[in-house]
């Protein structure tokens, strides 16, 4: 390897992803990739088509009749426990036995020599059951008497019902929330291979390697460490990989240990839609008080969630949404409760922003109505209750906010959006445009990062550094494209001072790092930075002292610069100085460990730290509208987000780009429809609306806040990036709000439920003409 003066791809620079070149050529090896054992077989899943019903029976007669079917798997052929629940709740089997609880349900799988056969045999079973009244969304379920499928969560602080009392101007209001398909390009699969004894490999698309691993250990009856689980990488994942995996990984694991062979199942689009949990879809029942000025004085809100068939990561997922209801405004009084609620639809899961975003644009909702109240720019609204001042800082849960950016990230985005003078503009337009109508927002976001399950906040990393001077890295994090691989690959680059080329990324696996957490919750590379940091900083360490013992100089005098190690007077090449320390035998390989520190968290009594520190971010969209359909178009977009000492600001702006489209996404196109009898009809691409490069904003103007840093010890002082710029999509539903708003002078707010879909635009046009 060549020496030279500075090295490449250090912390802090431009580096391109590690494996873009292969994505871009094809190059890149999925799952789906792996060459497949002479005599592999393929599995296939039969679904219910019934929402809700006693299961009396199943005739698979006809299925294990069909050619090239080697055998079908019930709950009967489950060795271990018949469970994958993430949470350990016992109530999500891998196939029910008793009961079936939404449209889609697996209750079997078929194994066949090939993947047409199992799926062509799957549609042959006959399902004997008695149908039962379903539910199908959190209110139906509230009337239906549905439990929670987990404990709610409550915050609170001050007194909420003396402020509601003594105020002059209160609002109530109702806001639907829409669910969100994950729509990677990658959808679900497992590969697995029998070994000897217990063993079995799994190869899969996951975001959380070591749950898998347990999960397929739980359903075999055999320990943790008979099971190996490896993931290259991910066609995309945004937390629908998290838990939802486990249901493939386990009947792949099943099929291989029962019939000897390597065993792949990949469902159709259409299966993997109807089969695998959503973003959550929330009912908000708002409560807001405020003074004349605009201020708010009192909030209070019952956040109902359709959780689905079993628990999941509902719990979460819907605390954080309570969480993230403040956003970036501090509540004198507040109390904020979750229902999530039990329906008989698939169980919905984690999703970027992890319920994050459903608190959030609450919260915008009722800066909305006061502004619409008090005839202010919700702008002036927002700022008025921005955190910040003497006794404002303290959130709903009671933790401090001490890391405030608000003002200054606000106003600069404020003046390079030129928002007022566009604003005004904007209303001038409007006066005189009968049929196209535009609108402004600009909105906030701060976003608390870390888990709130306190344990998850933790990684390991493994490196080696052979002794010809390559470095093997690897971590407990997964790669679904966002970067991480690179990322903590040039923190080991510079730490060691040497070329990122040196360094060889591999695969995770639960064979190399133990115990790791989901690659969520926006923490993959603070976590597994973190970790591989620590691995690096102890060969370092033993290096060092090495260096110094060998040639008799202090260890300060021993520094690595620029692919070198320089000791007192003496210089030797990276390579050179690792081969004389192996020889001297010296360890040159070390496992990494990080912890979160100063958080904690008590569910019980709603208080606690549950947040290291808040990323913050802004963002200012236009929109028209044509108020004669409905149609609309994103006309501009400017960011300003926080990702503190940004570790790579290229793949970092690269985030804020994909998350604000994927929010923008979720807010206006993105619609989940089932229909009475509980079937998911938008199940597949031709019907179920993502983004095209088409409905990008026409000017997308996206800047890092590169004068930020992290007060706290993160990896390099950098933030988090993969959730918060999510919520800057909240802005184009604000844009759109106000565009319809203009039809009624502004008099009202258009109170928009999520999606804006040209539909409810549409309809929402017609209210405010007609009053309603």
């Amino acid at each position: 390897m060549k020496d030279t003066h500075s090295i490449t791809g250090a912390a802090h620079t431009d580096r391109n992803h590690d494996s873009a070149i292969k994505h871009v050529t094809g190059r890149a090896d999925y799952t789906d990739d792996i060459a497949q054992p002479e005599g592999t077989l393929h599995a296939y899943l039969g679904v219910s088509d019934v929402a809700h019903a006693t299961l009396n029976g199943m005739d698979l007669s006809a299925v294990l009749a069909y050619p090239g079917v080697v055998g079908v798997l019930t709950a009967e052929d489950i060795p271990g426990v018949n469970d994958i629940s993430p949470t350990g709740l016992n109530d999500e089997p891998v196939f029910p036995t008793d009961k079936i609880q939404f449209h889609g349900q697996p209750l079997f799988a078929v194994v066949a020599e090939t993947r047409d056969a199992a799926r062509r045999a799957a549609e042959l079973a006959r399902i004997d059951c008695a149908p039962l009244q379903h539910a199908l969304d959190p209110i139906a379920a509230q009337e239906a008497g549905y439990p929670h499928v987990t404990a709610p969560l409550k915050l609170e602080r001050g007194d909420v019902d003396t402020a509601f009392a003594g105020t002059a101007n209160r609002i109530t209001g109702r806001m639907a929330i829409g669910g969100q398909d994950h729509m990677y390009l990658e959808g679900h699969i497992a590969f697995a291979i029998p070994g000897e004894d217990d063993d079995v490999i799994v190869h899969c698309s996951t975001q959380h390697p070591s749950e898998a691993q347990h999960m397929v250990a739980h359903v075999l009856g055999v320990p943790s460490n008979a099971v190996v689980v490896n993931v290259r990488r991910m066609g995309g994942g945004f937390g629908g990989k998290e838990s939802q995996m486990n249901l493939f990984c386990a009947v792949a694991a099943i099929a291989a240990k029962k019939y000897g062979r390597a065993v792949k199942i990949r469902p159709d689009r259409d299966q993997d839609m109807t089969a695998t949990g959503k973003r959550h879809d929330f009912v908000v029942d708002y409560d807001v008080a405020f003074d004349d000025a605009g201020r708010i004085e009192a909030v209070g809100g019952t956040f109902a969630a359709r959780c689905g068939f079993s628990a999941d990561l509902s719990g979460p997922v819907t605390d954080r949404a309570l969480f993230h209801a403040d956003n970036a405004y501090f509540y004198p009084h507040v109390r904020l409760t979750s229902r999530p609620m039990k329906t008989n639809t698939v169980s919905n899961t984690a999703f970027r922003g992890f319920g994050g975003p459903q608190g959030v644009i609450v919260a915008e909702r009722m800066i909305e109505e006061i502004a619409y109240a008090t005839g202010q720019d919700p702008l002036d609204v927002r700022k008025a209750n921005f955190y910040g001042g003497e006794g404002r800082n303290l959130t709903p849960y009671h933790q401090e906010v001490d890391d405030n950016i608000f003002d200054r990230l606000v106003s600069e985005l404020e003046d390079s959006a030129a928002y007022r003078q566009r604003r005004k503009d904007i209303v001038a337009f409007n006066e005189t445009s009968p049929v196209l109508k535009k609108g402004i927002a600009l909105t906030p976001v701060k976003f608390g990062i870390s888990f709130t399950a306190t344990w998850y906040n933790q990684a390991g990393a493994l490196v080696h550094v052979y002794n010809d001077g390559s470095i093997h890295l690897n971590h407990g994090g997964t790669e679904m494209g966002q970067g991480l691989n690179t990322k903590v690959a040039q923190v080991v680059a510079e730490a060691f001072q040497v070329n990122f080329e040196r360094i060889k990324i591999t695969k995770t696996t639960t064979e190399k790092v133990p115990n790791t957490s989901a690659t969520a919750a926006s923490s993959g590379t603070d976590l597994n930075g973190m970790a591989a940091l620590n691995a690096v900083e102890q060969i370092k360490e033993r290096l060092v002292a090495f260096a110094a013992d060998h040639w008799g100089v202090a260890a300060e005098l021993v520094r690595f610069a620029a692919n070198q190690v320089h000791i007192g007077d003496l210089t030797l090449t990276f390579d050179a100085f690792i081969k004389q320390a192996y020889l001297a035998r010296v360890q040159l390989s070390a496992a990494g460990f990080y912890k979160t520190p100063k958080i904690h968290w008590d569910r019980e009594k709603g208080q606690g730290r549950p947040f290291y520190y808040y990323a913050y971010g802004a963002a200012c969209s236009e929109v028209t509208i044509d108020t004669l359909t409905g149609e609309y178009r994103v006309e501009r977009t400017d960011i300003l987000h926080d990702v503190g000492r940004s570790l790579n600001p290229a793949l970092d702006k690269g985030q804020v780009e994909g998350a604000f489209i994927q929010g923008m996404g979720w807010l206006t196109t993105e619609e989940l429809w089932w229909d009475d009898a509980g079937r998911l009809r938008t199940h597949a691409p031709s019907t179920y609306k993502i983004p095209l490069a088409s409905d990008r904003p026409r000017v997308f103007n996206v800047k890092l806040a590169d004068w930020s840093e992290n007060r706290e010890l993160t990896i390099k002082r950098s933030k988090a990036v993969g959730e918060p710029p999510f919520m800057l999509g909240i802005s184009v539903f604000e844009a759109l709000s106000m565009a319809v708003a203009s039809v009624a002078d502004y008099k009202r707010c258009p109170r928009l439920d999520a999606p804006a879909t040209p539909e409810r635009v549409l309809m929402a046009v017609a209210r405010m003409r007609d009053g309603g």
